[in-house]
């Protein structure tokens, strides 16, 4: 097997369109928000555009497919009522996943608004087992992404998540993405052998590999430990071309699902990260 590589794509217009847009670059998988991430309140997608998501995701091959809860979320919010709306909010995100066919739902912990890491964690497990309860039923899996830790943001370190899957009681249902900027911002230095080794040692002792089931590939612009949430272009930032052939190809990640969320400053710049992350994938194997 091999990785499966994809980016974030538009739903600009229609759902469906955005499977157009990755099937355009050659993506073997995807990433969307299924809705507008700055809004609250969304009308349910149509049934008509569902299910020619569907047939056209078929036809493309494209698997998996990633969705990314919005924002404005915070299931670590120590506020009743923004924490009950996004334990809201994410039910009706992962019903709406599990309905187009997500095999992937991703979200970040939220930040704990200075009342504490210990409480926002308690909070986060708190939400995540209300959600998991009311879709007891659908497959899309929840992965907890890393963050660069700035502010008061949970999830910067893997014990933040080892903690809140200690507080799930359905854990087969979560699991975690790796972004690679925010684990070298949040002080985990990747782009060195060493330092690589290190970091995946330390989620699988915390959390399992077995969980982590998708990467975000993505430069960082700012210097290691910085705690500053700033994608770069892959090579062109601090990890660098030689740190991400390494990650890339290392044997414990290189048949997972890596999404780049990299700038898109013009068109042809997704073409262009993708093209530079193959390049160094096949480079490996000559």
């Amino acid at each position: 097997m091999r990785m499966r590589l994809g980016v974030h794509v538009s739903i600009a217009g229609k759902i469906y369109e955005s499977i157009d847009r990755a099937r355009a670059l050659g993506c073997e998988a995807m990433q969307i928000f299924s809705r507008n991430p700055r809004e609250w309140k969304h009308a349910p997608l149509a049934a008509q555009d569902i299910a020619e998501f569907k047939k056209r995701r078929k036809k493309s091959h494209i698997s998996p497919l990633v969705i990314h809860v919005p924002y404005l979320t915070n299931l670590a919010s120590p506020q009743s009522r923004l924490f009950y709306n996004s334990v809201r909010f994410n039910i009706e995100y992962l019903q709406e996943a599990d309905g187009l066919g997500a095999e992937f739902l991703v979200t970040h912990m939220g930040s704990h608004k200075k009342s504490g890491e210990a409480r926002g964690i308690a909070r986060v497990s708190e939400a995540l087992n209300r959600i998991l309860a009311k879709t007891s039923g659908l497959k899309t899996m929840i992965l907890l992404e890393n963050t660069s830790g700035s502010g008061s943001w949970l999830g910067y370190r893997f014990w933040h998540q080892k903690k809140i899957l200690d507080g799930i009681k359905n854990k087969k249902r979560i699991g975690i993405c790796l972004d690679t900027c925010h684990a070298y911002s949040a002080g985990y230095d990747i782009a060195t052998e060493t330092g690589l080794e290190t970091t995946l040692s330390e989620i699988d002792n915390l959390v399992g590999l077995e969980k982590l089931k998708v990467v975000h590939l993505n430069d960082s612009k700012d210097g290691l430990g910085l705690r500053h949430d700033r994608h770069e272009h892959i090579g062109k930032g601090e990890i660098g071309l030689a740190g991400f052939k390494r990650i890339i190809n290392h044997p414990k990640l290189h048949q997972l699902t890596f999404i780049l969320e990299t700038p898109k400053n013009d068109l042809n710049d997704d073409r262009r990260n993708l093209q530079t992350v193959r390049k160094l994938s096949s480079s490996a194997q000559t």
